[in-house]
């Protein structure tokens, strides 16, 4: 494995009281219930099922003492209990520790349901940027070869032009209506074809970077407006394009599989989704969800957690037109990847071959897909719907979804940091299909809300810290900066433990 590294309020649940390690069991308060947190290990906590709430399967937690305490300030656990309540859930809801307060489900949430038994698709389940992901460009560089050349500054700079990015963005290219229908359906093959990548690069892409089963006919016109001035943009928010460094090699066989052969190798890691895109699509069957809630007798605790039958017309028109955005952002990424090699060919003068910048892996994030699981260990495998709502599929090897290259060693799995701290690449472990439906955290996970972190911090004292750490940051405005300071995030190096 190598580890990479980069130069409340709460309305519906309070603790009633602190996690204590001697009882290994705290309280909270949601709605007029109160539940009970088991330790069960060291990273492993559990909510029981609780039938008089309408809980239909426990809760998993997989954290430590650290990562929980902060969950339980807000309302992650909270939701998480909600979700049990969903029609179809199977096994247990899984809370990852990156996870924090999302949409309906918390981010670093996953749940499963059942195709045969009545289970259910949730937009808030996906969220609003589907595959919203990341993909790790590795290169023949070394941190050496960036101080020899005109240094990371004026990199960093010529990728900062090259790669449109902050709120409202528009890609470099105009999609006619016709061209975006097309990369609905395409994914990155539309892009590959059209000059801009490798065939080889599809072959490193969670699905190959396009998913079947996509039907621009499904999606708005206002989602599709939206999308054809978007493609090649990095967006605003948490969305980032970050020259890196390998720091340490835990495993050199696996490492060497994925091309990081050395301590100073110099990778790119790009994380972005579907745009306006996706975050349309996303609001579109939110609201059909809405409507179609009576319609088949459906009871929510949280209307953010509003969803259709799986096999219902209204369920199967928002798989097709979310499949449409996750090809998108799987094209999105593509264009940006192209650009980046494009700009580190004009600072070193050198072309794409002797740069060496292969695609390691591109995984995503938010994102829901039939996959097969055993739920009970007397039945055999189910068909189910495993929504990933800020997490990450961790297949391990052998799993014929794997691209072949990595299939003797495990998927490869990018969990971000935040500026100025590490990132971790990862791979799939063999207990991930019991534990988790196969899948992981995707990042550090929100400890801040934006608002706070303007209230605290200014944008001269983000830099000036990051420059303490040898990190030079660049972004469109100040409050992109402030917004993302990394006192806003959990330590990724303690998710990075537990998980």
């Amino acid at each position: 494995m190598s580890k990479i590294t980069s130069t409340i309020n709460n309305n519906n649940a309070s603790i009633t009281n602190s996690l204590d390690t001697n009882t290994s069991t705290t309280f909270f308060t949601g709605s007029s219930h109160n539940h009970s947190i088991h330790k069960i290990s060291e990273l492993e906590f559990m909510i029981d099922r609780d039938t008089n709430i309408g809980m239909n399967v426990p809760v998993k937690i997989y954290a430590n003492e650290t990562l929980i305490s902060r969950m339980i300030s807000d309302r992650t656990i909270r939701q998480a209990v909600n979700v049990s309540m969903l029609p179809g859930v199977r096994k247990h809801v899984v809370v990852l520790p990156d996870g924090h307060e999302g949409y309906g489900f918390p981010v670093g949430g996953v749940a499963a349901m059942d195709l045969t038994e009545g289970g259910v698709i949730s937009p808030g389940g996906v969220g609003y940027d589907i595959n919203c992901g990341v993909r790790l460009i590795r290169t023949s560089l070394t941190e050496k070869d960036i101080i020899k050349a005109k240094g990371i500054n004026e990199l960093i700079n010529e990728l900062f032009t090259a790669i449109p990015s902050g709120l409202g963005s528009q890609g470099k290219i105009k999609l006619t209506k016709s061209e975006l229908d097309e990369i609905s359906v395409e994914g990155v093959k539309w892009s590959i074809g059209k000059g801009y990548g490798l065939d080889q690069d599809a072959e490193v892409c969670e699905e190959n970077g396009r998913i079947k089963n996509a039907d621009h006919n499904k999606v708005s016109d206002t989602a599709k407006r939206r999308g054809m001035a978007q493609l090649g943009s990095l967006g605003s928010g948490n969305h980032f394009l970050e020259v890196q460094k390998v720091d340490e090699i835990y495993n050199e066989n696996a490492a060497k599989t994925m091309g990081i052969t050395e301590k100073g190798q110099v990778t790119v890691l790009i994380h972005c989704g579907s745009r306006g895109f996706g975050h349309q699509v996303c609001s579109d069957y939110l609201r059909v969800s809405e409507t179609a809630l009576r319609r088949y007798n459906i009871k929510l605790q949280d209307r953010e957690l509003a969803c259709v039958p799986y096999n219902s017309q209204e369920g199967d028109d928002y798989i097709k037109a979310m499949n449409c955005a996750l090809n998108f952002a799987w094209s999105n990424r593509q264009m940006i990847m192209h650009w980046t090699r494009k700009a580190f060919e004009r600072v070193f003068a050198m072309s794409e071959q002797q740069l060496d910048m292969k695609l390691v892996y591109d995984v995503a994030h938010n994102i829901a897909k039939v996959e097969h699981h055993k739920v009970k260990e007397d039945e055999g495998m189910r068909d189910l719907v495993v929504h990933r709502k800020g997490s990450t599929r961790a297949f391990p090897a052998g799993m014929q979804q794997i691209p072949s290259k990595y299939r003797s060693i495990g998927q490869p799995v990018i969990i971000p940091g935040s500026m100025g701290t590490a990132s971790w690449l990862l791979l799939g472990g063999q207990n991930s299909l019991d534990l988790s439906f196969g899948s992981t955290a995707h990042g550090a996970g929100r400890i801040m809300s934006r608002s706070a972190a303007k209230r605290t911090h200014t944008s001269e004292q983000v830099k000036k810290m990051l420059k303490s750490r040898g990190v030079y940051v660049k972004a469109l405005t100040r409050e992109g900066v402030v917004e993302e300071t990394p006192d806003a995030y959990k330590d990724v190096d303690i998710v990075a433990e537990a998980l």
